[in-house]
């Protein structure tokens, strides 16, 4: 596969997004197991995963960190940590019920590291991404906050998540090296985040294109919602969840979508996105 530039790091331009691993708690282990293999036979390096992640209605708060055991036992498992490079996010709390809430204090994202650390099994984390901006805290408390983690040993690289390009501009002036990326929303369904990719790529930042996927729907929808993306598919007899990411690929060098997947051929599928390479025609289409 191809890579890109994330840090210090040269990882597959497709990563694998890890929320789905447990979201319904559902997932046999051996399933996941070979998921991750097949990520890794491909050549996915970026393993994206959350403090926040786990099984929603079942656990409520409890399911708080429960994404990040469930992936670092995996990899311990198959004895492949030194094939991945593993990024988290702190900021996101779960509440009873399933429900989401934000807490950018200092004290909860210091706690929030150190917590990752632990059930990651990790002296440093690779990657220690900001999850969501709130409206409690003013953003730039959160950036010195960033870059107190940043400079503490604990993250070897920071990100921001969900920012936009006013507060990746202000963290980028406070944090300069140490932050490498941005993790936004972006598909062919949501295309609002076309600032947030310029801004990266002016900084020298990767864009990680989280919900790549979104909104493609089944082959009714997508030829009602997309119809030029299921055209392309067909056309060139690949699926067009492939289309979609070797689109976003060629958005910007920076890019680097990571799409969900809980079975080992849809990472694969997602995979193979990044030796399909589109044509000006085909891109002018698809941009419209």
């Amino acid at each position: 596969m191809q890579t890109r530039v994330l840090g210090n790091h040269l990882v597959g331009a497709i990563g694998l997004g890890l929320m789905t691993f447990d979201q319904s708690g559902e997932q046999p282990r051996e399933q996941l197991l070979d998921t991750i293999t097949a990520a890794l036979d491909a050549g996915v390096t970026l393993f994206d995963t959350a403090d926040a992640y786990g099984p929603g209605d079942e656990l409520g708060a409890e399911a708080q960190g429960a994404n990040e055991r469930l992936i670092a036992s995996l990899l311990d498992e198959l004895g492949v940590r030194d094939r991945v490079v593993l990024a988290t996010k702190g900021g996101h709390v779960r509440t009873e019920g399933g429900g989401w809430a934000t807490d950018s204090t200092a004290d909860h994202l210091r706690s929030a590291v150190d917590e990752s650390l632990r059930r990651l099994g990790v002296e440093q984390i690779a990657l220690w991404q900001h999850h969501r901006p709130s409206s409690q805290v003013p953003y730039d408390e959160v950036i010195a906050t960033v870059k107190e983690i940043a400079d503490s040993g604990k993250v070897a690289k920071v990100g921001l998540s969900n920012a936009d390009p006013d507060q990746i501009r202000a963290a980028h002036a406070v944090l300069g090296d140490a932050l490498v990326s941005v993790q936004n929303q972006f598909s062919p369904a949501f295309r609002s985040s076309r600032p947030e990719i310029d801004v990266c790529e002016e900084l020298g930042l990767a864009f990680l294109a989280w919900s790549p996927l979104g909104g493609l729907g089944d082959a009714k929808e997508l030829a009602t919602k997309h119809p030029a993306f299921a055209e392309v598919a067909e056309a060139r007899g690949v699926s067009a969840q492939q289309v979609a990411l070797a689109w976003e690929l060629a958005q910007s060098p920076c890019v680097i979508p990571i799409p969900g997947a809980k079975r080992p051929e849809s990472i694969s599928d997602s995979a193979a996105a990044a030796d399909l390479e589109l044509s000006v025609d085909e891109l002018t289409r698809l941009d419209a």
